[in-house]
């Protein structure tokens, strides 16, 4: 029977030091599935929390990783989905950096048909944030107007393609020619590269000119941008903020044209909230990547001892889709 569990580890912030430490298998609840990772999905807040800036809830993992695809190596008394040898993914508050992971039977899905493990484990944070934000938060609604900025990130292209079941008339921001190009051949009717333009003039003045929904990472300096740019009743919905938090805005503006500002992060919302956003994803976006209408873009793999390289990929900022660590 398998006690340990092989987990990587960060020494320091900056990255000078990584670890593959051996450790105990975690201990599952009654609810919960014991997973043996076959890939994990890179994301942002694992870069966040390795700089010490974003810890993992009481209770769970300080493990970085927040989404696994792999097999079900165990199962709690409780469970009722799953089976041993299951092939499955999960969104979960960390741990997914090591060969075994535990994750709650209401975040776990089976594999969507025709597609590999590693695109698998790029399914559970970004879609997940990307519908709840955009659909669930944002309130978008058939043949509106969206905003993405990052449009080359994984919640960017995880969020235009949710924004196309809609009908939408969709913008994004990106940082260079080839995610230009990237992002035309995605189906994005207007890609804007801010090094070259002002996002903000180049919207303003076109035949759009507003939008219905906007969707940002960025934050500091973007946040009066968005908000001239919304239209009457729109939303603006804030999932990160590369810029800075902070933000001087005129309220008057805000008032006049009804606006919504909003803003959220997954990892802390119970598991309940979470479980909803599954049970909308499996209805209606699982379909579509198994007919292959959405697409799940890989950028690059990693092996776990790679880490620091997976990490220096995702700050450089130069990645198109998603990276992914094979376990």
């Amino acid at each position: 029977m398998i006690s340990n569990t092989l987990v990587c580890e960060f020494l320091s912030d900056d990255m000078s030091g990584v670890k593959l430490i051996e450790r105990d298998l975690p201990k599952l609840k009654t609810d919960e599935v014991l997973i043996k990772v076959k890939s994990a999905g890179v994301n942002r807040p694992d870069i966040i929390q390795r700089e010490g800036n974003y810890p993992a809830p009481p209770g769970h993992s300080k493990t970085l990783g927040l989404e696994v695809s792999g097999i079900i190596e165990k199962v709690g008394i409780n469970v009722k989905k799953f089976l041993v040898g299951d092939k499955v993914a999960a969104l979960v508050n960390g741990g997914g950096y090591a060969e075994f992971c535990k994750a709650n039977e209401s975040l776990v899905f089976h594999i969507p048909k025709n597609i590999t493990f590693n695109e698998a484990a790029c399914i559970p944070e970004c879609f997940f944030t990307a519908w709840s934000n955009i659909v669930m938060r944002g309130k978008l609604k058939k043949r509106q107007k969206i905003l993405i900025h990052g449009g080359t990130s994984g919640v960017g292209i995880a969020s235009i393609q949710i924004a196309k079941l809609f009908d939408s008339y969709i913008i994004t921001t990106v940082g260079n020619k080839e995610k230009v190009s990237f992002c035309k051949k995605l189906g994005v009717d207007k890609t804007i590269n801010y090094n070259e333009s002002n996002f903000f003039e180049e919207i303003k003045n076109s035949q759009i000119s507003s939008v219905d929904l906007i969707l940002d990472f960025i934050g500091g300096d973007y946040i009066n941008k968005n908000i001239n740019l919304l239209n009457n009743d729109g939303r603006l919905v804030n999932i990160g903020f590369q810029n800075g938090s902070k933000a001087e805005i005129n309220l008057m503006k805000i008032m006049l044209k009804r606006l919504t500002i909003t803003g959220s992060t997954l990892r802390i919302r119970d598991n309940s909230f979470k479980s909803k956003i599954l049970n909308s994803l499996i209805k209606f976006v699982f379909p579509q990547i198994e007919k292959k209408k959405i697409k799940i873009f890989i950028d690059s793999i990693y092996k776990l001892d790679d880490v620091v390289k997976a990490h220096k990929r995702l700050d450089e900022g130069k990645h198109i889709g998603k990276i992914v660590l094979n376990i």
